[in-house]
Formats: C-alpha cells, sequence, structure tokens
C-alpha cells in the first residue's frame, strides 16, 4: 500500500505581500492626514485674512477704488511658529499704518487748538493725545452751569465747530462725562453719576443735531468722580476735574458678520504709550 505523497503549499512564498499592502495602506492613510490638516489650515488663514480685511476697511483703511486683494497664495510661506496676524499676512502696499491713524489725529489736534485758540487760552479747553487717542477736555466753567447738564447757550456755536471738525473723521467718539468729588442733591440730580451721565448725553445730543457726525461713531458714559485728572483737595483742581471729555480713537467694535478684531486698538496703544 503506497503512501500518500504531500504537497507543500506555495502561497507561503506570497505573505509578504500581505504585510507590504497594509504598510502601504497606512502610508497613504498618513499622507491624507497630512493633507487634510494642511487644507484646514489654509481655510483658518482664509478666515483670519477676511476678518482683518473688514476690520481695515472699517476703520477706512482700505479705500474701495485702491485697495489690493490679498495674495492668499504666498499664505503658506508664513512659518507655522508665528501666530497668524495682520503684519504675517501678506496685504497691499497701500495698507495705512497705524501710525498713519496717530499723523491723521496729530492734524486734527492742529486744526482744533487753531480753532479753539481763545478757549484754549480761557482754559475753558484743553486738547491732549492719551494713550485711547486724542481727548478734548470741555471744562464745566465754559460750557455748563454749576449743577446743570444744560450747555450754556454761548457755548453752542463752540460745540457745533467741534463736531464739523470732528464729523470729517472716520473715527469713533466716545463722550465722557466727570466730576469733583463733591456730593451733589439737587432738583436735578441725586448724585454726581447721574449729572456726569446727563452732560454726556446732552453733548452727544448736541453733535447728533449738527448731523456732521454719524450715530455710529458716537457714544456717551458717565464717570462721576472716579477719573479725576487733577487733585480734589485744591478749588483748582476740583474745576480742572469738572469737566466733559470728547476722546477720538481707532474704531473698536464692528458690526460685521466676520470675527471681531481688536488689532487697530492695540496697535494704537503700542504707539502712544
Amino acid at each position: 500500500m503506497s503512501r500518500p505523497t504531500s504537497h507543500k503549499s506555495s502561497g507561503g512564498h506570497e505573505r509578504w505581500l500581505v504585510s507590504y499592502a497594509d504598510f502601504i495602506t497606512l502610508l497613504f492613510a498618513f499622507f491624507v492626514v497630512l493633507y487634510a490638516s494642511s487644507r484646514a489650515d489654509l481655510k483658518k488663514q482664509r478666515q483670519v485674512s477676511r476678518a482683518i480685511d473688514a476690520a481695515f476697511h472699517t476703520l477706512g483703511l482700505f479705500p474701495d477704488s485702491t485697495r489690493k486683494p490679498t495674495d492668499l497664495k504666498n499664505v503658506s510661506a508664513i512659518s507655522r511658529d508665528e501666530p497668524v496676524t495682520p503684519m504675517n499676512i501678506v496685504m497691499g502696499e497701500d495698507l495705512l499704518a497705524p501710525a498713519k491713524v496717530k499723523e491723521d489725529l496729530d492734524q486734527v489736534q492742529k486744526q482744533l487748538e487753531k480753532m479753539l485758540s481763545n478757549e484754549i487760552a480761557a482754559h475753558t479747553v484743553s486738547i491732549q493725545m492719551s494713550k485711547d487717542g486724542l481727548v478734548i477736555s470741555l471744562r464745566e466753567a465754559g460750557f455748563f452751569p454749576s449743577g446743570s447738564a444744560t450747555p450754556q447757550p454761548g457755548s453752542l456755536p463752540v460745540l457745533r465747530e467741534i463736531a464739523t471738525v470732528l464729523g470729517k473723521t472716520p473715527y469713533d467718539l466716545r463722550i465722557e462725562g466727570h466730576t469733583d468729588n463733591v456730593p451733589i442733591h439737587n432738583i436735578e440730580f441725586d448724585s454726581n453719576w447721574e449729572l456726569s451721565s446727563a452732560r454726556s448725553i446732552r453733548i452727544t445730543r448736541v453733535f447728533l443735531g449738527t448731523h456732521d457726525v454719524l450715530p455710529e461713531h458716537l457714544s456717551a458714559a458717565g464717570y462721576g468722580e472716579y477719573h479725576p485728572v487733577a487733585t480734589n483737595d485744591t478749588a483748582t483742581g476740583r474745576a480742572e476735574n469738572r469737566r466733559v471729555d470728547i476722546v477720538v480713537m481707532p474704531r473698536t467694535r464692528f458690526n460685521l458678520a466676520a470675527p471681531k478684531v481688536d488689532t487697530a486698538k492695540d496697535a494704537w496703544r503700542k504707539i502712544s504709550e
């Protein structure tokens, strides 16, 4: 009786193909993930670029007729170790730097100082640059009766002239009311908070009445006695603290669908410090 002949399977010599196929599949998946990640970064960069464009356009820093589109093909050249900021992204040469904003405010300051030279000499108006922007301080002595929020009739032409000049700028105007620390209680107001707020609102109404200042550029605030510029221990210091400040500043809020950015405000603070 003959023994059956054994046949060795030839499939064992080809098992390496299975491991090789698995390796190729994993390598392909790895490169797919890398590609998808790079596309996601580009999408985020586009979103940031659109937000920055919208922000500076609102500031008036990109005139519609001269603005050059951002070359997003060059965005990939940005180092991944650096944050994506307006200074990293390639933009047109017509971009007005924050230094240009300061230059604009310097020009406004010179124009107002010339126009209000009499009031400045009488110490009823002072104009100076601050960390927030250009500040025009209107002292109570030249614009309001004591304890009242109604502007003196003789001050209205001055207020309208200021509104005309500031209305030609693209910047925000924050009207701030301030008082000294002497408590007030009269038929109109129970506290310095109310008096300072009422004064800022009345100046805002005068500005709106000229139709030179856009309403969306205006805001009013009352700070009471809590932001003095001089000591309250002397009559002279208290007189300086009773004031309404008009702060001319780069826009910081954007009523846009794009994400909000605060780069203009930050840049202005760095320049003014």
